[in-house]
């Protein structure tokens, strides 16, 4: 009796790993389950369904990736393209138009204004100029060469020689091409270059410099929401820090990358994610290092503030660049790697933006703080099965599931367009200058595509794991000040969260209601945004015209027709494997 008392508890507490889970809302089809490296659904989907979740390889899909995927029901492929999930480098904006409805890619088109570091300065500068130092002086001041020459030769003679420069590429990564200068003929003149006034009072750890390397995922540019990894990298120099001039060419000294201070003879490996020693820790052990001489909640809010304000200096022009290019919500998200610097007074200094933050996990520290972070980010941004099953296939395939309907991706939940009463309230809503203004009236008649972007963020928000929701909060408003422009999306978050932050079970039940009516998959007045639609609908409005404009409409198709499998050739390679 006692050990079958002992086997029903353990039946108790086993943990269920479904392979699928469902959305909170009625007509939304489910998401993949995604499990980390080391464990998988309790029961594989149906054949029929693994035969269709194919997960596209780069040439830089990480490890811990290709394992996360394969472990969650995907087959990796190289050369198909009815690929649903892709992890690769950043693409040319024009690229993005070739994504299928149901592909979904790590990148967002433009983030480049954050993740070159020309762009980034030039960004931030310019809101700086705005809105002052006290707001985004955050970044170390930066000059771009060779455009500013001239400034950055009045600042070494007003410095007299005292002031140290860091010299980067502006567009490179893991170290390549940094060194430390103090003299003007150090700085090379032809080539494209940024310099930067160097922190040389860092925040020191047993003596030794060290930066922070930070998470953020970003689902949408518009409307604006961030998420903020609650753990990280903490990358130490490998030799002890000193002032002294004489010691500028000391790479390990100097620069924190790991790729440069894994060869360092000093370097020692930390292969305990709870340890603080050697020269990489997790954050999570920093702050446990120093919470007894730092306000930790402090220095976090500044770090989130940080984060916020570099993604906003970025999004007007991201915004413009997805609008243009992507034809549905649900093809892009973007995983930033934030590197940040604490001086002795623990201010956090923005070093730079990388867009394709490295996932090698060299060590079981790097496993532990990437596996998780690769599982969460993959069911936050949540993937639907392809739409490549018939009808009666896939009411068979959800039966044996135990869903009675919508198994698939369906396409209407991340239309772009709008109707025009959508218009009208947005055109309405954005003409208002005070929050108070909106705060009740914007939620009280939601149409469809309110519907559909708070499915989806309501989803989202089910997954965070050891993802912090950083924006929107019932506390981002204050940021509207810095967009270039009314954003009805955020205006819209922000009463949500006004209202329903500490009612969510509320919010979801008016939402489930209108769910229940299918309210959110109702686009039957969205005006398409796609040009080879508005042609058709204007060559079908117009045939009842002369048949010579009949032609002229019809020449005037080919010809765009033409152009696009042109555009499509010449982007062919845009996924392609090497």
């Amino acid at each position: 009796p006692s050990r079958l008392r002992i086997s029903s508890l353990k039946e108790e507490r086993r943990v269920v790993h479904p392979a699928l889970r469902p959305s909170l809302f009625s007509y939304v089809p489910p998401y993949i389950k995604f499990y980390t490296h080391d464990q998988k659904a309790d029961k594989p989907l149906p054949k029929s369904i693994q035969r269709i979740l194919k997960w596209k390889l780069s040439t830089i899909t990480p490890l811990v990736v290709r394992q996360t995927v394969v472990n969650s029901g995907f087959k990796l492929v190289r050369r198909s393209i009815d690929w649903g999930g892709i992890w690769g480098r950043h693409m040319k904006s024009i690229c993005f138009k070739t994504l299928r409805d149901n592909q979904k890619i790590n990148h967002i088109p433009g983030t480049f204004q954050i993740g070159r570091k020309d762009r980034l300065w030039k960004n931030l500068y310019r809101y700086m100029t705005k809105f002052g130092k006290k707001e985004f002086g955050f970044i170390p001041r930066t000059y771009v060469l060779p455009q500013d020459s001239k400034l950055l030769r009045a600042a070494f003679d007003r410095a007299g020689g005292k002031t140290k420069w860091i010299v980067k590429p502006p567009a490179s990564a893991r170290g390549t091409g940094i060194k430390v200068i103090h003299k003007w003929n150090q700085i090379p003149k032809k080539i494209p270059l940024i310099v930067q006034r160097y922190i040389s009072n860092p925040y020191l750890i047993n003596g030794n410099k060290f930066d922070l390397r930070l998470y953020v995922l970003v689902t949408s540019f518009n409307p604006l929401r961030i998420y903020l990894y609650d753990n990280g990298l903490v990358r130490f120099a490998s030799v002890k820090y000193s002032e002294e001039n004489s010691t500028l060419t000391n790479r390990y000294m100097h620069l924190t990358n790991y790729s440069i201070n894994k060869l360092s003879n000093n370097y020692a490996q930390n292969e305990d994610a709870e340890a603080c020693e050697g020269h990489k820790w997790t954050i999570r052990s920093l702050w446990t290092y120093l919470e007894e001489s730092v306000n930790i909640p402090a220095l976090w809010q500044s770090l989130i503030e940080l984060v916020i304000k570099t993604m906003i200096s970025g999004e007007s022009v991201i915004t413009q660049m997805t609008k243009a290019h992507l034809n549905s919500r649900y093809s892009a998200y973007e995983l930033f790697g934030v590197d940040v610097l604490l001086d002795e007074t623990l201010k956090p200094w923005l070093l730079e933006v990388n867009i394709s933050p490295s996932l090698h996990s060299a060590s079981p520290l790097d496993i532990a703080v990437k596996a998780p972070l690769v599982t969460d980010l993959l069911n936050i941004v949540g993937f639907h099965i392809p739409n490549m099953l018939h009808s009666e296939q896939a009411s068979q395939v959800g039966r044996k599931l135990g869903i009675n309907s919508h198994l698939l991706f369906d396409n209407r939940m991340y239309v772009v367009g709008l109707s025009p009463k959508e218009k009208i309230k947005h055109a309405t809503f954005c003409k208002l200058e005070d929050r108070e203004f909106y705060l009740d009236s914007i939620i009280d008649d939601l149409t469809p595509d309110d519907v559909r972007h708070l499915v989806i963020y309501e989803d989202e928000m089910t997954q965070l794991g050891h993802f912090q929701k950083i924006f929107p909060t019932t506390e981002t408003h204050t940021y509207f000040q810095y967009l270039e422009g009314s954003r009805y999306y955020n205006m819209l978050f922000d009463a949500w969260e006004t209202k329903y932050h500490n009612h969510r079970s509320e919010g979801i039940r008016i939402l489930e209601a209108k769910c229940r009516l299918q309210l959110h998959l109702d686009i039957s007045l969205v005006e398409p945004r796609h040009t080879m639609r508005r042609l058709f609908q204007s060559i079908q409005g117009s045939y009842r015209r002369s048949r010579k404009y009949i032609v002229k409409r019809f020449n005037q198709f080919c010809f765009k027709m033409k152009s696009t499998l042109s555009t499509i050739l010449k982007t062919k390679s845009c996924f392609t494997s090497k």
